[in-house]
């Protein structure tokens, strides 16, 4: 069963953005019409929604980068996750009797923030090899303008702060830290409201530090020296040298075939490998054949998700510290064993439970000249580990939290280690032509709704908002819950709902768009006039604009 969109999509002849807050594709299209490249503008934007989105992500998170280089037709892949800190590793933790590491607080945050650095990489990339126009620090303005001057805070910053100050539950208490209460919080401890006006003073000092020092401010600068004194005076991990030493990579990005097109990730420390696992199975299947939106439509795509999740779970960690074995694992001969496990009668039962958290933004960018990015950053949990370093105003990261103090644990915590990340931004190519842009925030279910624009896009011929609002699902689990199930939007009909159950599936139903789906988007560059479609998603507070 098919919907109409609630919203058009939007296109542009020469340039397109979508992210989830419209101020930050603002920014981004701003760049754009005023001569800017595609990295130009998703630095405007990144830099813009660390601000305007802070319960989402930070300059205190991780990015990931896609980009396509229209000239040269190559796909680039930059990692700018940080490592664990040098002093990181499983006996720290045990000797405070922790059997694992907690998800708020500074023991928390205990691995370096990439964001800057990963801005900075692209920047320099942009310089050297597309048509750059813009300065380093004009790209911050916007950012720097909206945190000292104010933004208006969104429905989405109300609901996930008022969740976020719960007295009764530790994870959500962050109004117990000092400098959280001081940023989020009014002075009588209330949230702000959705429309008022939210200033951060001490983000923009440590934006304007940047934009006229470069990110060697974060790094080697009065920047790093705050956060790392702050972290060191409340028992936490982080030191100077840790700053100084990170790097951002430039990769290999990792490919599979699907349909005649080629679908590209990054490669491990994210779960890219498992976002083209599903798209590999689902080669196997002609989806001609499936309605869209019926229960075999959602089953097959389920049952392929816990499939690929399985490789995932048992391989994913920083490639430095494991063998993974890639090209086995999305080989179309594995692809081709893992849909024969598939039975259309009944779901699969696994044992593992999945945690579909993840706190982040993705975007995406094409500009006039066909040069593209494909975007996604992150701080872990909404609001990350809820510390603010004093007077920084950078909200660290959570995200190392994920390491397991097992050290039988694939992703076993050791020093200056990348840990396992949900993040993976997409691609899609026709032969060496850029077709789709493609990306959401959600964690585990990242790889679960690239499969639902893939397949709606490609094999449905969605138009793309359509394919962006159409009913989603999510198979994992949410905090207090015990066991992995399938959630469902209720726009889902009754009776494929209850098919799903009789086939076996746990299924939630939740709100028609629910905002536990995650933000998707995406950008559809036209073959034949090269006009650029792009659809934001109305789970979230974005918009496409495209000029």
């Amino acid at each position: 069963m098919t919907m109409p969109a609630y919203r058009s999509t939007t296109m542009g002849p020469n340039g397109m953005i979508t992210t989830p807050h419209y101020l930050a594709s603002q920014a981004g299209a701003n760049v754009l019409q005023n001569g800017g490249n595609a990295v130009e503008a998703a630095i405007a934007a990144a830099s813009t929604i660390a601000v305007v989105y802070p319960h989402m992500n930070s300059i205190g998170g991780d990015n990931f980068w896609l980009l396509y280089n229209h000239q040269t037709k190559q796909v680039k892949a930059l990692n700018s996750s940080g490592r664990s800190g040098e002093h990181a590793d499983i006996d720290f933790y045990q000797t405070r009797s922790l059997d694992k590491i907690p998800v708020r607080g500074y023991l928390s945050a205990n691995t370096v923030p990439g964001a800057v650095a990963g801005w900075n990489e692209a920047y320099q990339y942009a310089q050297k090899n597309l048509k750059s126009t813009y300065q380093w620090k004009e790209l911050l303005q916007p950012a720097i303008n909206y945190a000292k001057n104010g933004f208006a805070v969104t429905p989405s910053q109300e609901f996930w702060t008022k969740v976020n100050c719960q007295d009764d539950l530790e994870f959500r208490c962050l109004q117990r830290f000092e400098e959280f209460r001081k940023t989020f919080l009014k002075e009588d401890g209330s949230s702000f409201k959705t429309g008022e006006l939210m200033k951060l003073p001490d983000l923009a000092k440590t934006l304007e530090l940047i934009a006229n020092e470069g990110s060697k401010a974060f790094y080697e600068g009065e920047i790093a020296r705050q956060i790392v004194a702050d972290v060191q005076a409340n028992g936490g991990l982080l030191t100077i040298e840790d700053f100084k030493n990170h790097r951002s990579d430039w990769v290999t990005p990792i490919s599979v075939d699907y349909r005649g097109y080629k679908a590209y990730n990054l490669p491990p420390n994210t779960q890219g490998f498992a976002s083209l696992s599903i798209l590999n199975i689902l080669n196997n299947f002609d989806l001609s054949t499936i309605e869209e939106g019926s229960v075999d439509y959602y089953h097959l795509l389920v049952e392929a998700t816990k499939l690929a999740f399985a490789d995932r779970d048992k391989w994913l960690t920083d490639p430095s510290f494991v063998d993974i074995p890639l090209d086995d694992l999305l080989s179309k001969s594995h692809g081709m064993d893992m849909a024969n496990q598939i039975n259309k009668d009944f779901s699969r039962k696994v044992e593992k439970q999945l945690d579909p958290k993840g706190d982040t933004v993705w975007f995406g960018v094409v500009d006039k000249e066909g040069n593209a990015v494909s975007f996604i950053q992150s701080i872990y949990h909404d609001f990350g580990s809820g510390i603010i370093p004093k007077n920084t105003g950078v909200l660290l990261q959570n995200r190392g939290s994920f390491f397991s103090l097992d050290e039988n644990h694939v992703n076993c915590l050791a020093p200056k280690k990348r840990t396992f990340h949900t993040l993976n931004p997409a691609l899609l190519l026709d032969g060496n032509d850029l077709k789709l842009v493609y990306g959401t925030m959600g964690g585990e279910g990242q790889p679960q709704t690239q499969a639902a624009l893939v397949t709606r896009i490609i094999d449905y011929q969605f138009d793309i908002q359509k394919a962006i609002e159409a009913p989603r699902w999510l198979y994992g689990r949410t905090w207090g819950a015990d066991s992995n199930n399938l959630k469902v939007e209720s726009r889902v009909p009754e009776s494929v709902i209850d098919s799903l159950k009789k086939l076996g599936h746990d299924v939630e139903v939740v709100d028609e768009f629910s905002d536990v789906m995650g933000h998707a988007g995406a950008i559809l560059v036209n073959e034949e006039n090269n006009v650029k479609l792009g659809g934001a998603d109305p789970r979230g507070d974005g918009a496409a604009i495209g000029y």
